[in-house]
Formats: structure tokens, sequence, C-alpha cells
């Protein structure tokens, strides 16, 4: 499994080439939010579908740990290739690129 920090994602995003699928709750969006693909993470399955195949697909929760399951879930049972895990997640995210974001 591939694992990238915050700030190689925010450039790739940037750059047209990586994709955020942030995978956290609905209440945990609400408090904070970034420009990503929302789909909590007991919904990849029946949703796999709606998850594009053509950029490289950043899993993002709150720390990383459920963003490990589930990229190891995309690549084993779902077949992506093209998949990395946020180091750090909302957390670093907020710490390193938006620290304008509440910390919950």
């Amino acid at each position: 499994m591939k694992y990238c920090s915050v700030e190689e994602v925010k450039k790739e995003v940037d750059l047209g080439r990586m994709l955020i699928l942030d995978i956290r709750e609905s209440y945990e969006v609400d408090i904070c939010s970034i420009d990503s693909m929302q789909i909590p993470m007991g919904q990849i399955c029946d949703r796999v579908s709606e998850i594009p195949t053509n950029k490289t697909i950043a899993v993002l929760c709150k720390s990383g740990k459920r963003a490990e399951a589930v990229a190891n879930l995309m690549c084993v049972e779902c077949g992506f290739t093209n998949v990395v895990v946020v180091e750090g997640g909302m957390m670093a995210w907020i710490e390193k690129v938006a620290n304008h974001l509440e910390v919950y």
C-alpha cells in the first residue's frame, strides 16, 4: 500500500492528477470539509462504481487508520491499482495545509 503526505496530495490534486476520496461519516464532514468526493466508509462497496478510475485516488479519513482499510479493500476486492492513503488524514491536512479548518 502506498502512502502520500498531505502536501504531496494537495500538489497532485491541484495538478488534476489525483482525487481525494473522503470516507469520513457525514457528521465529521459537517464539522470540516475539503474539496473531495465523499463516500462514508460503510458505503464504499455499494458505491464503488461512482469512484473514477482515471486519476489516482487518495483515501482520507480523520487520522489514516480507516483509510488504510478502505484502500486495501479497493485494491484487493475491487481491483483498483491507483490508490494511496493520505498520511495523517484530515488531522494532518488541517495542521499542514488548511489550518483555518476546525479540529475535532
